[in-house]
């Protein structure tokens, strides 16, 4: 069976390494990106450059109207999907909980969470055994602010995560008897270029004391893991919360 695997917010970070150690493994690659397109074409083009098979497909995942037109697409040009990573997020600048309004609340929720859930309900659909479906994996990328809370810089983020944490192990028992697991990892301080986005883009390097090993990770050690977790060697793992965090 061809393995075709869609990867939410796959232009960069975590989701373009994924997107390429997934292609090396096998898997045909749906990158999906909200804005970034040429970043999201070169790692297409990475993929089909060392024989592997990508496309790239835009839309917002906090928009169910894409998160349709994004899955038909896969159907259309690929085929049916057998393995979804959740990867697409967001976190906005560094604030305290008492000067944030529910604008920027529904921001990070729709694409933190409401993404995640509308992107596993069109994977289930596809890939469940009661469907018809032969089956599949679905990966979350959580993160480790959620069991510390991100205070006085991202407590939306890692409430957001929370709410994937739940999300994980519910939907795991929810289609474990229909062929699909369900995990999810939790990066730590990861070199990614989300910092950025949050208004401190060398964060990794402040903050890398209070790890164990003293160091940031890598995008490449969380893709691992995410791949580990599609892969038949974690065929008995399901609801599982894997913490890539440098022991933190």
């Amino acid at each position: 069976m061809k393995k075709i695997l869609v990867i939410t917010g796959g232009s960069r970070g975590i989701g373009a390494a994924t997107a390429r150690l997934g292609a090396a493994s096998g898997y045909t690659v749906c990158i999906n990106y909200r804005q970034n397109e040429a970043a999201a074409l070169a790692v297409v083009e990475q993929i089909n450059h060392a024989g592997g098979e990508a496309i790239a497909v835009a839309g917002d995942v906090g928009s169910e109207a894409d998160v349709l037109r994004l899955f038909e697409q896969v159907d259309q040009t690929l085929g049916p999907v057998t393995a979804l990573v959740n990867n697409a997020g967001i976190l906005e600048g560094q604030m305290h909980v008492e000067q944030m309004d529910a604008a920027r609340l529904s921001r990070v929720l729709a694409t933190n969470v409401i993404g995640s859930f509308l992107c596993a309900r069109e994977a289930i659909r596809r890939m469940s055994t009661h469907h018809g479906g032969q089956g599949g994996a679905i990966v979350n990328v959580s993160s480790i602010a959620s069991r510390l809370g991100a205070p006085n810089e991202y407590v939306d983020y890692a409430a957001a995560k929370g709410a994937i944490d739940s999300f994980t192990i519910g939907l795991a028992k929810e289609v474990a008897a229909e062929g699909i697991r369900v995990n999810a990892v939790r990066p730590g301080v990861i070199y990614t270029e989300i910092h950025t986005s949050g208004g401190e883009p060398d964060r990794v390097e402040r903050v890398k004391a209070s790890v164990p090993m003293q160091r940031g990770g890598e995008a490449e050690e969380v893709a691992r893991a995410v791949l580990w977790l599609l892969s038949d060697d974690a065929s008995y793992s399901t609801g599982t919360l894997l913490d890539v965090t440098g022991g933190r």
